[in-house]
């Protein structure tokens, strides 16, 4: 058995970043922004008022004075004209600052009387101007790579940007494994079992930025695996589920090595997640992850989501962890790396006391993976301990 660190890089050595492509910018949210994305005009693009008020000559500010009101500027209507010695324009927010003011007085300190405004006693100093570029400039950039933010698409139109490279959404195929499954809907019979791990891991791997097709369920026998294997060879990336053992029924390896597949690595140190298998068949990836529900998600979120990141171009880095104290004792840890589900409270961690990887319902509670070095000792409350949100 590997580490689950020399699993991952094993795992990144088989995969390459995707190519680009070109989206609207309605349809880029949650990409993977390809390539720095470059201002086309300054924001904004002129002295704009950040008030309701009046325009005028901040040299001229002083309690009780009086000026004439010689026009109006509002967002999209500027004035044409200029303010001089004794005059202002009445203003409104985002209107461009006419030529010749430099401060805008806020209407509540304000009196008018038609033409005439007097300033009040206590008049603030701020100019209450944006002033041209203090957002941005033309030709200042949005760095890749990085997934795009509801904040970001608006910075882009903002941009005038209206077309954005992205990284092309990886393709998964999802390869459920074993006679036991039926797909949800379905009625299964007394042997048989929901098939859920291929809806939640694409579900999860959907979230991520891949784009994932669900393959027919390949039965026990070489003929379906192979047929159904068959159907994924366009794929970037392929998952099995379940069959990646070395039980009489466990086909996935022998039959992926008869289609040519090159074995990266085969079990690895972790619990849940011992049984995983990774390797290149033709053109894409191929992880076989173990087929109980907790084990396959789990190994999602530690091994296939750092996967799709590389492939997305945004690193090679495991799944981040976090830091906090325990408000549940802890007994010691085995041999193998343990990803326990746990929740978050105010308190601190708390691991559920039942980690059985056949557990979903527990896994659905769970808000993250508790992570327990090999061999680890009793931990007491209080304690520091690591964890990857889910």
């Amino acid at each position: 058995m590997i580490s689950v660190a020399e699993a991952l890089e094993q795992l990144f050595a088989l995969v390459e970043e995707v190519d680009s492509e070109i989206v609207p910018l309605r349809n880029a949210a949650g990409r993977v922004l390809a390539k720095d994305a470059v201002a086309a005009r300054t924001q904004p693009p002129f002295a704009a008022s950040a008030m309701d008020g009046y325009a005028l000559r901040a040299t001229e500010v002083e309690p009780d004075a009086m000026f004439k009101v010689i026009g109006e500027a509002a967002a999209g209507h500027a004035f044409d004209g200029r303010v001089g010695p004794g005059q202002c324009a009445r203003i409104f927010t985002g209107a461009p600052v006419p030529e010749g003011a430099d401060q805008v007085v806020l209407q509540e300190d304000v009196t008018r009387r038609g033409d005439l405004i007097t300033l009040g006693h206590k008049v603030e100093a701020k100019s209450n101007i944006r002033p041209a570029g203090g957002d941005f400039e033309t030709g200042d950039t949005l760095k890749a790579p990085r997934v795009l933010s509801p904040s970001d698409i608006a910075l882009l139109a903002s941009m005038n940007i209206a077309e954005v490279p992205v990284a092309r959404a990886p393709t998964v195929a999802i390869v459920a494994t074993g006679d036991e499954l039926v797909a949800p809907g379905e009625d299964p019979g007394p042997d048989q079992i929901i098939a859920s791990n291929s809806y939640g891991l694409a579900a999860l791997l959907e979230k991520h930025g891949a784009t994932c097709r669900l393959l027919p369920i390949a039965r026990d026998t070489e003929e379906s695996l192979t047929a159904v294997l068959e159907l994924a060879a366009s794929a970037d990336l392929i998952i099995t589920i379940g069959g990646a053992s070395v039980g009489d029924h466990d086909l996935v390896a022998p039959v992926a090595e008869k289609m040519g597949m090159e074995r990266a690595f085969y079990k690895v140190a972790m619990r849940p997640g011992k049984p995983l298998m990774a390797g290149r068949l033709g053109a894409a990836a191929m992880v076989g992850l173990p087929g109980n529900p907790v084990s396959a998600m789990v190994c999602g979120t530690i091994f296939v989501v750092p996967l799709l990141r590389a492939m997305l171009g945004l690193g090679r880095a495991a799944a981040p962890r976090r830091r906090m104290q325990l408000a549940q004792a802890l007994s010691p840890n085995g041999p193998r790396e343990h990803y326990m589900r746990a929740c978050i409270t105010a308190e601190g961690l708390i691991a559920f006391d039942r980690q059985d990887s056949s557990l979903l319902s527990i896994l659905s509670s769970a808000d993250a993976l508790l992570v327990r070095p090999p061999h680890a000792p009793a931990q007491p409350i209080g304690a520091l301990v690591e964890y990857i949100d889910l």
